[in-house]
């Protein structure tokens, strides 16, 4: 039975009434697309046409023929729907070929995992994303020529509490961090749960979940290894789970690197083993951090080009507000053994051969996870390719390096300061990506401009901070 058929006699065995298909735009949101189920094999054989000049980032020469195409893969009955409705990722595809466009993100993913199996490398890429967020009882925020801010509030902290609310349980905390805290002052413990289950309910298998060091609602979800491209679905898949719990619960979630001044910022950490014939690529008993020779080159292409790769993995004038000393973020490109001042470092705890890997702490969930995945394992390939041994001072590092004095500090390679540094590294350094033809300059350029259009954005609004410096000048 063909998988067409087999999805139409579940349509009509589970009564199934709508169809719901969702595609990703250049940035990394999801829109989505919904019809009738009687359509189903209609839409699959013909696609659905669309217009991609009203989607940020993809207008471009083909604008005028494309197509949605259905995963039939990834079908799910979608529990966050009142109706019964099936739920497919899409590719967004050339009208008359049906191959994925040169723009569309989640080909750019599967054209990375086939570039993967060409090279011969690994026919495996196993990742584990780290998903750390905030979840806040209200979310203020508003941006008009005269009236601009923003507010947060959480039942959690004594600095943050709702105005209508008066903690008489006492629950609310100060002067401490969050990182596992216990219940009953762990308050978003059941959501959480909740989370985790509605995460591995679409085949996402959590490792845990707990809270995070911000004391006013962060928290944090980590899956186990998960096979790209898989894994890309699994990042937008799991941020959309995320987001509409907390607000089934009354609460709102973001991801945002820096929501709030001086406190705990939220990164998207990546764990990365390669693969091949069932054997761990990056594992070699008795080399340093028992790293066999393939994970140092891979390592060595990330650090290489990991000024550029920031242009993907934290791609917003945020992230650069939390990439700051002082709180566990890592600024410096070098690797090292349990350190988490590095941008990779070697988790500790993983000593076997089917644990070894490596965790790239630098990202953050602002980014689109088809691109920054596929950007890693492209840097991390072409590391393996070239034997790209690190530079001595990009590691290995295995102590705190902000404890060291500022003279040797500035010895090491930095991740760029600000997300127009990291556009301008791309520019120069992007030609790694392009091999398979993966990703391609169009798609680099209208990242580019789309980027750049952000920071002008950013850059030419008044912020209350100036007001409170310059407003009596």
């Amino acid at each position: 039975m063909s998988l067409i058929n087999s999805i139409l006699e579940r349509i009509e065995k589970e009564k199934i009434k709508t169809i719901d298909l969702k595609y990703s735009d250049l940035i990394g949101r999801w829109y989505h697309i919904t019809f009738p189920a009687r359509r189903f094999k209609e839409v699959v054989e013909e696609g659905i046409p669309f217009d991609g000049s009203s989607i940020p980032g993809m207008k471009s020469v083909e604008s005028g023929d494309m197509v949605i195409i259905p995963d039939l893969e990834s079908g799910v009955i979608d529990p966050f729907c009142e109706q019964p409705t099936l739920r497919f990722l899409c590719y967004i595809c050339d009208a008359d070929t049906r191959v994925g466009v040169k723009k569309d993100s989640r080909s750019v993913a599967k054209r990375a995992f086939d570039y993967m199996l060409s090279t011969q490398i690994a026919d495996e890429s196993l990742w584990v994303p780290e998903f750390e967020f905030y979840l806040f009882n209200e979310a203020k925020y508003k941006n008009n020529p005269f009236d601009t801010g923003f507010s947060f509030s959480s039942k959690e902290s004594k600095k943050s509490l709702p105005n209508s609310y008066e903690d008489n349980e006492g629950l609310s905390q100060e002067f401490c961090k969050g990182y596992h805290i216990d219940t009953p002052f762990d308050r978003h413990f059941e959501i959480r749960e909740e989370m985790a289950d509605a995460i591995e309910y679409f085949g996402i298998p959590v490792r845990y979940h707990h809270h995070e060091v911000g004391m006013s609602g962060q928290h944090e979800i980590e899956t186990e290894l998960i096979p790209f491209p898989f894994g890309a679905d699994a990042v937008m898949t799991s941020k959309d789970v995320i987001r509409k719990v907390a607000l089934n619960n009354g609460l709102t979630a973001t991801f945002m690197p820096k929501p709030i001044y001086n406190e705990a910022g939220t990164g998207l950490h990546f764990h990365i083993m390669l693969k091949k014939d069932g054997k761990n690529l990056f594992y070699k008993k008795g080399g340093y951090a028992d790293l066999s020779d393939e994970a140092i080159w891979f390592i060595g292409g990330i650090l290489k080009h990991g000024e550029s790769l920031a242009a993907f993995t934290n791609p917003s004038t945020n992230s650069y507000k939390r990439l700051l000393p002082g709180f566990e973020a890592p600024v410096k490109l070098f690797y090292g053994l349990a350190n988490r001042s590095a941008a990779i470092r070697i988790p500790k705890y993983a000593t076997t051969e089917k644990e070894k890997r490596i965790e790239f702490r630098t990202g953050d969930a602002t980014c689109n996870p088809y691109l920054a995945m596929s950007a890693l394992l492209m840097a991390g390939l072409d590391g393996i390719k070239n034997k790209i041994n690190p530079l001595p001072e990009m590691g290995p590092f295995d102590e705190n390096i902000f404890n060291w004095p500022k003279e040797k500090k500035d010895k090491l390679k930095s991740i760029p300061e600000s997300l127009k540094e990291a556009l301008e590294a791309l520019k120069k350094d992007y030609f790694y990506l392009l091999d398979g033809g993966v990703f391609n300059e169009e798609l680099i350029e209208s990242w580019i401009v789309e980027k750049e259009r952000e920071i002008s954005a950013v850059q030419s609004r008044p912020t209350s901070l100036e007001m409170s410096l310059y407003y009596d000048m």
